[in-house]
């Protein structure tokens, strides 16, 4: 029995490092072989395999269409050894003039929309090139590039496409790899021409110049980029940024008076069935309160209609409102990352790009020449051949006739190569008239020229630049602004003008009561109510703070910590419940607790005061807050508190403060200074104790204060007038035991 066949070389490496060589492996083989495209084709292997497919089955763009599944089939079979509905959805997409800004697929049947509808199973599509692929794949029989084998050693396919059209910036890409990803927008083909030419004249051309005339992305669906120049060229030189995308809106009149806004353009890669979803759903949740009605009115064309809910709206407001809440604005990112000449990934800026793609037509050209050089000396020699047969006719059929090694004789007799030879030989009798050998001569001093003309070109790199300038130029005219295929489709727009949106047109506007209980748990009643002994709290806590306010408004909240919070009324809980803790909701320490509520009054006067007797009026459009953690506006020290904050209401000019000593003090409220942020002044002088309340009053209308379920009014009140900072009078009989003013 004979020993088994020894296996291959076994040998022990550490698990760290055999872990390390696979994963490097697989990314690499994951970015060069699948997710990022060639710098110089625009293309992942994919598409390539795809367009090199159809281009077999002479899927010419003046031919007939095939089947999908004929070219899936093929493509899977021959050159992408991967599911079948992988490769459909590429060659979808490439079909997709909404996805594609110049589709390399034509595409017969349902290819999907721009709802997001799926394109209709293989079986029931057909399939050719378009004009733009049939450019990709211009010259690649006159070995314009390499070929390797394929995944299974029986046949060859192109390594990358001649690409006689700027692919990578025109459609753009879009892929993620291991650690890496690339997002290139698609570009308008005229613009990149433009560079290209100025690139070819001026080697040193800047990314500044170049710029101005690539004036940025050109998506399929049109639509406005808002990006300022700065950020456009930056993102340019650098590989990477994003752009800002918007949808192109007008707006119709109407009779009346009123109006709708219809939008014509889409973002790219938004789509519309659930664009409109998301603003219905927000309509539904009172997030769009300017807004009535969707409609989808899109054909061919797209076209949704907004109705306003009333001819008051400004239309600009509703619309920035959308902005802000949907993808009827979105950021497109922008990552140059490709392959380069030797397949290594890196990230490009833009003028390494479009040299990358001048130095590879360039490549090409000298190919193709070269290739057509060895068919014209090919041909050459057997024309050669040909003459000297014509010039010997005679003696050339003797020899054929009569010896028996006709070839050898044949190159014995006229100096003929072997392949002259051959072709003599193989010569039909027809090929001996008077004509042909005319047309032969003829030919043979064509291709003479021709050969020299080559020759000289292959020597001179300026004209070699020339002859791609005269592509580049045809390139433009074919798919030129005047165009339908070539027009810019997106508007290039400076940033939006800040459009200010009121708080009313994001939050539906209602009555509510904020109501606040002693430990502070907080909600928002529907309504505003009256009674608030109908109000229920948890065990062990009480009322405290009873507000009517509006949904749109703003809760000012005033910690004993001499900071204020600011909450939007319509973020607060509901009233079913008991509500939620404040301190939840705001960065409010826990060793300190509420002093006061109020609703932010654009321009309204305020009064805070401390527990030690200091205040001073502040105007609230000072109080509001942007952050969780609030604004410091009294200031505090030691043991002191923040002790009230009190609304001055319009006509009011007197200060009533009273002390824990229960003295009362009663002085103009002039007296008192207005500022942003600090300790105040002194309201109250105390021995001992200190402030446990303020408020402001008109003095005509005399002093009241809350006294159970009564507002007690008290007119004789002379006495306890006086001067800002001192000690006051003992409170008048009747004033209540907790020292609070109250209503």
């Amino acid at each position: 029995m004979s020993d088994p066949q020894p296996g291959g070389e076994i040998r022990p490496v550490p698990l760290a490092e055999a872990l390390s060589e696979r994963y490097m492996s697989y990314a690499m083989s994951t970015i060069t072989a699948r997710s990022l495209p060639d710098v110089r084709d625009g293309l992942k292997p994919v598409h390539r395999r795809l367009l090199h497919a159809m281009r077999e089955l002479r899927l010419n763009p003046d031919s007939g269409f095939k089947k999908c599944a004929r070219i899936v089939g093929d493509v899977m079979g021959k050159y992408h050894p991967h599911g079948d509905s992988a490769i459909y959805d590429a060659m979808v997409r490439l079909a997709q003039d909404f996805a594609v800004r110049y589709p390399l697929v034509d595409g017969q049947g349902n290819f999907g929309n721009i709802d997001g509808d799926n394109a209709a199973a293989m079986r029931y599509t057909e399939a050719r090139m378009t004009e733009v692929a049939r450019r990709l794949l211009e010259g690649i029989d006159e070995d314009s590039v390499d070929f390797r084998d394929t995944y299974d050693g029986e046949g060859a396919e192109p390594i990358v496409l001649p690409a006689n059209f700027p692919n990578l910036l025109a459609n753009g890409a879009a892929g993620i790899a291991v650690g890496m990803a690339t997002s290139i927008p698609p570009h308008n083909v005229a613009e990149l021409c433009n560079a290209l030419l100025h690139l070819i004249k001026f080697k040193n051309a800047t990314i500044d110049k170049l710029v101005e005339m690539l004036q940025g992305p050109d998506f399929p669906t049109g639509g406005i980029m808002c990006e300022s120049r700065a950020d456009v060229v930056a993102a340019y030189k650098t590989g990477r940024g994003g752009f800002r995308l918007r949808a192109r809106w007008e707006t119709e009149h109407l009779k009346g008076g009123a109006f709708r806004i219809v939008i014509t353009e889409m973002p790219y890669q938004v789509q519309k069935a659930k664009l409109v979803e998301k603003i219905a759903e927000l309509m539904y949740n009172r997030k769009l309160t300017m807004l009535d009605d969707i409609r989808d009115e899109s054909t061919e064309e797209v076209r949704l209609v907004l109705e306003p809910k009333t001819r008051n709206v400004d239309p600009a407001v509703l619309m920035e409102s959308l902005f802000r809440q949907t993808d009827l604005e979105t950021r497109f990112p922008f990552n140059m990352n490709v392959l380069d000449h030797g397949r290594v990934p890196r990230v490009m800026n833009l003028r390494e790009v479009l040299q990358a793609y001048l130095d590879h037509r360039h490549e090409v050209l000298v190919r193709c020449k070269n290739f057509r050089l060895g068919k014209i000396e090919h041909r050459l020699e057997i024309l050669g051949g040909y003459l000297i047969a014509y010039l010997n006719l005679d003696e050339v059929i003797r020899i054929i006739r009569e010896e028996d090694d006709a070839k050898g004789e044949l190159i014995r007799a006229f100096k003929l190569s072997d392949l002259q030879a051959d072709a003599v030989l193989n010569m039909r009798l027809r090929h001996l008239r008077k004509l042909e050998e005319m047309e032969i001569r003829t030919e043979h001093d064509t291709l003479t020229q021709e050969r020299t003309d080559i020759i000289a070109l292959l020597k001179n790199e300026k004209a070699r630049w020339e002859v791609i300038t005269g592509e580049l130029k045809d390139l433009r005219e074919t798919f030129g602004p005047d165009t339908e295929l070539g027009r810019r489709r997106t508007e290039i727009a400076g940033p939006p003008s800040a459009v200010v949106i009121p708080l009313e047109a994001m939050v539906e506007r209602e009555p509510v009561t904020v109501v606040c209980s002693m430990k502070g748990w907080v909600r928002a009643i529907r309504g505003h109510i009256e009674n608030e002994d109908e109000l229920k709290f948890k065990e062990g806590d009480r009322h405290r703070f009873a507000l009517h306010a509006q949904t749109t408004d703003k809760l000012l909240v005033f910690a004993t910590n001499g900071r204020f919070y600011t909450l939007g009324i319509d973020k607060l809980p509901g009233g079913r419940g008991h509500g939620e803790p404040l301190r939840l909701m705001l960065d409010l320490p826990q060793e300190h607790d509420i002093a006061g509520l109020s609703i932010y009054r654009p321009k309204q006067k305020i009064l805070v005061a401390a527990s030690d007797g200091r205040g001073f009026v502040v105007n609230e459009d000072d109080l509001i807050a942007q952050t969780k953690s609030g604004r410091q506006v009294l200031n505090i020290s030691g043991g002191t508190e923040a002790q009230t904050s009190f609304p001055i209401q319009e006509g009011h000019d007197h200060v009533a403060v009273v002390g824990e000593n229960r003295k009362l003090l009663i002085f103009p409220l002039a007296n008192l200074p207005e500022m942003s942020r600090g300790r105040g002044n002194i309201l109250q002088r105390y021995k001992d104790g200190g402030l446990d309340d303020a408020k402001t009053f008109k003095l005509e209308d005399g002093l009241t204060w809350k006294l159970g379920d009564r507002i007690r009014t008290a007119t004789d009140i002379q006495r306890y007038i006086g001067k800002r900072s001192g000690a006051g009078l003992m409170a008048p009989r009747g004033f209540p035991r907790d020292n609070k003013f109250g209503g």
